[in-house]
């Protein structure tokens, strides 16, 4: 199981779209190689089940407030956050709301 893109999160009780603590547990797989000085060499880590457990607003400290959103309508929402004009996200079929 790989993550395809990273999931955003926006904070609906203080609007905050950058900052925050995400407690997530992870199951991997990986070769652990020991050289022969004992120094250990890990390879090909695979993630296998990933659960994010608690997701909480760094400015506000809620958690219950904080929401999953899709990246793409942020960048529809506000195209200048992302380094682009409304003309350029027009063009591309992602317009200013």
């Amino acid at each position: 199981m790989a993550i395809d893109t990273p999931t955003r999160y926006r904070c609906n009780a203080c609007g905050n779209l950058t900052r925050f603590d995400v407690t997530t547990t992870r199951r991997t797989k990986a070769f652990h190689h020991y050289t022969v000085g004992g120094e250990l060499v890990i390879e090909d880590p695979e993630l296998l089940d990933e659960r994010v457990e608690d997701v909480v607003c760094r400015w506000c400290s809620t958690g219950s407030a904080v929401v999953r959103v899709d990246a793409a309508d942020l960048e529809a929402a506000d195209p200048a956050a992302f380094g682009r004009d409304a003309t350029s996200a027009e063009a591309d079929g992602h317009p200013e709301r």
